[in-house]
């Protein structure tokens, strides 16, 4: 059987029909291998090079293309929507944490600590959203990206523990974060060619430095987070990207589309370290850190598996298909562009 592509075996047709399913799916086959045959991906040479160790320039590249299609016409919205997704993803969780952490203690509730908690509830898996928001959102959805280069690692965490001055924050790693986004405005803006080139780049390398990301994540791990960490995930999505989801409704005015927001209700592979990371910068954790991180490891699986189907289900309940009402927006504007050429030379002659 072939798909409208001729294919005999169309894999691309299928991974697109499970919801992030082109990053998701890389991901959990790169985990496979990573935790059940990791020496065949250490042979060296472009074997190690693009499936082991391709996920960081491969997202440096995403976010430079990305940054290419933001016009400034598009950047109001693309703020706007980065403020909406780090207030409803990053702050308002951390706050809420640190407040529980008053009446708890560093113990946290139900065996998930305070630790656990905010390493995993801080940042969110940006590779994943421009994944889901690619299929189902808008330009603006895709730029705010920005938000998981701002919250990515262990930042936002550092941030709410550090607060009564434990920890420093490394502005300049995050400043280079952005760099590449900027750049890419930069260049998109001077040079729209460079726009069109690079607007395919999302679905070449999405898989790619997904299954990259995939082979740092330890499916031992996973288990040994078992129920807690399982529970952990769920409110991940379910909390963060429901808040997310309101700030999209009510601050962004989205309607139909607001369960976009619940493509931040995710956590960072890089999240597995920072348990690890925040130990080192306050001592006073490190009896957490083991368990915080098989913790944390178990709710970047579930949030990647969970997060793409809630977010789907919500838009699908609405009725909201935004990436096909944005495709009918740019034909009509180039129709009526072609219109307007065509009347104009029709005067000249």
């Amino acid at each position: 059987m072939r798909d409208n592509h001729g294919s005999p075996v169309p894999l691309f047709h299928w991974m697109n029909k499970v919801p992030g399913g082109t990053m998701l799916i890389p991901l959990v086959l790169g985990s496979v291998i990573g935790t059940f045959s990791p020496a065949a991906l250490d042979i060296g040479s472009f074997t190690t090079a693009l499936f082991k160790d391709s996920a960081m320039p491969l997202i440096a590249l995403l976010i430079f293309a990305t940054g290419t299609q933001i016009t400034l016409r598009t950047s109001g919205p693309v703020l706007a929507t980065t403020g909406v997704v780090l207030l409803g993803k990053s702050v308002i969780p951390g706050l809420l944490i640190i407040g529980l952490a008053m009446f708890t203690g560093p113990e946290g509730v139900l065996g998930i600590s305070v630790l656990a908690m905010i390493a995993a509830a801080t940042n969110a898996n940006g590779g994943l959203w421009l994944a889901v928001t690619g299929q189902y959102g808008r330009t603006r959805d895709r730029g705010a990206y920005i938000a998981g280069a701002v919250n990515d690692g262990p930042f936002f965490a550092l941030l709410f523990i550090g607060a009564s001055g434990l920890g420093q924050i490394p502005a300049m790693t995050m400043v280079a974060a952005i760099i590449p986004f900027l750049l890419g405005v930069l260049i998109g803006n001077l040079d729209a060619q460079w726009r069109e080139v690079l607007k395919p780049v999302p679905s070449i390398v999405i898989p790619f430095f997904a299954f990259a990301l995939g082979t740092g994540i330890n499916l031992t791990d996973v288990v040994r987070g078992g129920l807690t960490g399982i529970l952990l995930g769920v409110a991940i999505t379910l909390v963060t990207g429901g808040f997310v989801y309101l700030g999209y409704r009510y601050l962004l005015r989205r309607g139909k589309e607001s369960g976009i927001g619940f493509a931040a209700g995710t956590a960072s592979g890089n999240a597995v370290a920072t348990p690890a990371i925040v130990a080192a910068a306050d001592p006073s954790f490190a009896a957490y850190a083991g368990t915080a991180t098989t913790q944390v490891a178990a709710s970047v699986l579930i949030t990647a598996l969970l997060a793409p189907l809630v977010t789907t289900w919500v838009l699908r309940r609405a009725g909201a298909s935004p990436a096909e009402a944005e495709r009918a927006e740019a034909e009509s504007a180039e129709l009526e562009n072609t219109a307007a050429g065509t009347d104009g030379k029709e005067e000249g002659a």
